[in-house]
């Protein structure tokens, strides 16, 4: 359906130009906007095919099978290598505090999500734990004690900023909750597009045990992950699922008898991450741009979103690419242009 026939679409999507038109400048940068049928949301392909700049840092082997951005030790980045090329790694590394959020830890983040958002190179993000049996317990409470009243609200705000840079970025995001996931923890993984947890994982929006609510954004995720009724249920009694106890309300797409290794999620987030790599970058982009903005509109404007997001496709060198790898029976060697 033409988008021009829906004439009723089209006063909606005016009426959120400014909100749709900053969801799609958070996903693909400044001056990102949408063509064709979307008026005053023109785009440039050039914007598209701008240079990329990667992530700072030096590079040293680790385990065998990545490279290491050093930053800061409560904050491990790393790109993967080889087969693995275009996956990145977040791995939080508090050990002494559960991986809690901490102001250097929520810095940090908010770094490395801004290097990652404007690197072409990355075509999938894993969010982790490198401490055995943890993934985030939430908020630093220690850290949270010393401050005044006036203080707590700007550094919530600042967790549920980065929380909210982290599903704002344009590539498939995967959460592997190989451990305990409460609080913010549970909202940081909210956030990304794909959960994945161990049998053995905690996971629960645990804050009104404190008398207080989640902030990060969990009271709007949750219920559009697992419906209003059951959300509501889960943050009224601070309830703690397990991981089959996840899978089975839709908290999570996959659970994973843990291994002795402790990292059975990160393993199957892994091979998820390593079936997105064939697939063409702008296309993965645009689809993900499609579905998150869809959802929150009806369907017919949803349709009119993508509409304008496949018109996105139709001009880039991938998409011919894709036809000439199909002609020829091969795989397709796509550039992101």
């Amino acid at each position: 359906m033409a988008v021009g026939a829906v004439p009723g679409a089209l006063g909606a999507l005016q009426a959120s130009r400014t909100r749709l038109a900053a969801a799609y400048s958070a996903q693909f940068g400044p001056g990102w906007r949408l063509q064709g049928s979307f008026t005053g949301l023109g785009v440039s392909w050039a914007t598209w095919a701008r240079g990329w700049v990667p992530a700072a840092g030096g590079a040293t082997l680790r385990r065998g099978y990545s490279s290491e951005v050093k930053t800061e030790d409560e904050l491990r980045v790393r790109y993967l290598e080889e087969e693995n090329r275009g996956i990145v790694v977040l791995g939080i590394n508090r050990a002494y505090a559960k991986n809690s959020f901490n102001k250097n830890l929520v810095k940090m983040l908010s770094k490395a999500v801004d290097a990652l958002k404007s690197d072409k190179k990355v075509r999938t993000v894993i969010v982790r734990s490198e401490v055995p049996g943890i993934f985030c317990a939430g908020a630093d409470l220690k850290e949270r004690v010393k401050m005044n009243s006036s203080e707590v609200g700007p550094f919530v705000s600042k967790i549920r900023a980065v929380i909210n840079e982290i599903a704002n970025l344009p590539v498939p995001t995967i959460a592997a909750i190989d451990g305990l996931a409460l609080g913010g923890g549970l909202e940081l993984a909210l956030a990304c597009d794909i959960r994945v947890a161990a049998s053995s994982a905690k996971m629960g929006l645990v804050e009104t045990k404190l008398a207080i609510i989640p902030g990060g954004g969990g009271t709007q995720r949750l219920p559009r992950a697992i419906g209003m009724s059951l959300a509501k249920e889960l943050i009224f009694s601070a309830r703690v699922l397990d991981g089959q106890e996840a899978k089975a309300v839709g908290l999570i797409s996959h659970v994973l008898e843990q291994n002795q290794e402790g990292d059975a999620a990160y393993r199957k987030a892994l091979d998820l991450a390593r079936e997105f790599l064939p697939q063409g970058p702008v296309a993965m982009r645009v689809a993900k741009l499609a579905i998150n903005q869809g959802m929150e509109v009806d369907l017919v404007t949803g349709l009119a979103i993508e509409e304008a997001c496949y018109a996105q496709t139709i001009p880039t060198k991938d998409r011919l690419e894709g036809l000439l790898a199909f002609k020829e029976k091969r795989s397709p060697r796509y550039k992101g242009e």
